[in-house]
């Protein structure tokens, strides 16, 4: 080859390289777009000074599309003043409020929660979005320290408080101190074809105690008494009753930090995780009706090393591509993934799957199974931050191997990954639409703090497909449905079930990621009511709706 040719050879390969190179070649990169899309959101622990646990446990973030335009909406939740709590000179913070951000469909947002009325003036630490009357629209029950509030959606941009009406305030106090709420999960646990909620509760906060040994220093969630979860039984006539110790639930010692709800074992109903603060984690089994508490006995109650860790929620998900929904467990040393081995026995691979040593130290709260890039299997996310000391962490974002092998990946995606934070909340979800997972998380400081909106600039050119389950008659039966999506003879398992983030709700719309394939050669759904329907052939790179019994898909 002489020398012109060799040279105008190499100008051509270089102009053709980015057609050459394989589309997966191209990194995702996640941009903090929060003060660009107009979120001016500034979190309060309701004084300067981070000397107390409800300080440290920040609060929540939930995806929900309020006004039905096809667009995920932001509510995020606030601490406020305490009077007898908060010093003196947290006033200033008297009337801090949750703010719900409208989603105006360009990339920015609007704040609207006072003219919603959803605003609130309590503090709060998560909320649950679900539609509990099936009218079509997303109703709000916001969980707090003190009474519970449940707004329902007018339907025209309003929400009106109606927990008296429903009975889920919640009591005022739980084993002698203010009832304390983080989060809820809804489903049908009876099959009456209504929506019930297990409100998981946290700790009896007494906020004149301190530890006489060290007096200045915050007081390990040990020293004090638990408060118990609850499970409330909506009847025929829309109000809610507890049915907590009717059901073999009641642990008025249990510290919850995050619930969910899956089958665990396979047998077509629905069981009940709940991940305890510095207490064994609790696994209720649902056998026909009846619950059991099976943590110890299914692997799940404690980690690897056989310890009761400050554990924060479980997060779902097939991580190693087996068919079998497994559950990760972020706590403040190195976390727990429980690997399924079927027939509702799990094994806790944190060690070697990668993830104990990428956690280890963190301080992880909020996480996420995410397929951040769209190939077709469950990487990472995770909130850090040190608990009783205000001290940063470095975000994580571990990529999977495909095979359940994970490594932190995340200073090659974004500045934020490479930025230490005290980060606490955290959700996923597509508010842009454009098919790839973006995520926001909340952070923790003595001074108001912004969140961090990062919009996933995904490269990859992988494929996609997002769906929205609509049982026949509401709810009741999609939520934790079990999709199975078979794509190019890959086959990917998935649960609808978005409560699965500390203190947040994930977008609703179920999430698959498809690589290189076009379509979805088979659809098929296992829903909670029993009921099964297939759906083939279906085009990748949009959202659909599929609605139970009608054989109907929507885009």
């Amino acid at each position: 080859m002489n020398k012109k040719f060799k040279s105008v050879f190499n100008c051509l390969f270089l102009i053709c390289l980015p057609v050459l190179l394989p589309a997966q070649a191209k990194k995702v990169v996640f941009t903090d777009v929060t003060s660009k899309a107009g979120i001016n959101f500034k979190y309060t622990i309701g004084d300067y000074s981070y000397k107390n646990i409800i300080e440290s446990s920040g609060s929540g973030i939930t995806f929900f599309d309020y006004n039905n335009d096809g667009l995920m909406d932001i509510y995020l939740m606030n601490g406020t003043y305490l009077e007898g709590i908060s010093d003196p000179a947290g006033k200033v913070f008297k009337h801090s409020r949750n703010e719900l951000y409208k989603n105006n469909g360009n990339g920015t947002f609007t704040e609207v929660s006072e003219k919603a009325g959803v605003a609130g003036n309590h503090w709060s630490m998560a909320a649950g979005a679900i539609d509990l009357d099936n009218d079509g629209f997303q109703d709000l029950y916001v969980l707090n320290y003190g009474p519970n509030v449940f707004y329902h959606n007018n339907g025209n941009g309003t929400f009106s408080d109606i927990t008296a009406k429903l009975g889920l305030a919640g009591p005022e106090k739980l084993n002698g101190f203010t009832k304390w709420s983080i989060g809820v999960s809804f489903w049908d646990y009876n099959l009456d074809g209504r929506l019930d909620a297990m409100v998981g509760n946290f700790m009896a906060f007494d906020p004149k105690y301190f530890t006489p040994g060290s007096p200045d220093m915050m007081p390990s969630p040990t020293e004090y008494k638990g408060q118990a979860s609850m499970l409330y039984e909506q009847q025929a006539n829309g109000k809610f009753v507890d049915v907590t110790q009717k059901n073999n639930l009641y642990y008025p010692d249990s510290k919850c930090m995050g619930l969910t709800v899956l089958d665990t074992d396979g047998d077509g109903d629905l069981d009940i995780f709940q991940a305890n603060d510095h207490q064994m984690n609790f696994l209720f089994r649902n056998d026909k009706g009846v619950f059991k508490e099976v943590g110890i006995a299914s692997g799940v109650a404690a980690n690897s090393k056989g310890k009761a860790t400050g554990s924060m929620h479980p997060s779902i998900g097939d991580v190693d591509g087996d068919g079998l929904i497994d559950i990760m467990v972020t706590d403040l040393d190195y976390g727990a993934l429980y690997k399924n081995m079927g027939n509702g026995v799990y094994v806790d691979i944190s060690g070697s799957s990668g993830i104990a040593a990428a956690m280890e130290g963190k301080g992880s709260w909020g996480a996420a199974l995410i397929d951040y890039d769209n190939d077709g299997d469950l990487d990472i996310v995770a909130a850090n931050g040190t608990a009783e000391d205000l001290i940063l962490q470095y975000p994580i974002l571990l990529e999977n191997d495909g095979k359940g092998h994970f490594k932190n990946v995340g200073s090659e995606h974004g500045a934020y990954f490479a930025t230490k934070k005290s980060g606490r909340g955290l959700a996923i979800g597509d508010f842009d639409n454009d098919g790839n997972l973006d995520i926001i998380i909340s952070h923790v400081d003595n001074k108001w703090v912004a969140p961090a909106l990062l919009r996933n600039e995904g490269g990859t050119g992988n494929h996609w497909l997002g769906l929205t389950l609509k049982g026949k008659n509401g709810p009741a039966s999609a939520i934790s449905a079990k999709v199975t999506v078979i794509a190019g003879g890959k086959k990917q398992v998935l649960i609808n079930q978005w409560a699965t983030s500390y203190l947040s709700n994930n977008d609703p719309r179920m999430h698959v990621g498809l690589g290189q394939q076009k379509q979805v050669d088979q659809l098929e759904i296992n829903w909670s009511d029993g009921k099964k329907e297939v759906y083939k052939n279906i085009a990748c790179d949009k959202y659909i709706t599929i609605l139970q019994g009608t054989g109907l898909v929507k885009k």
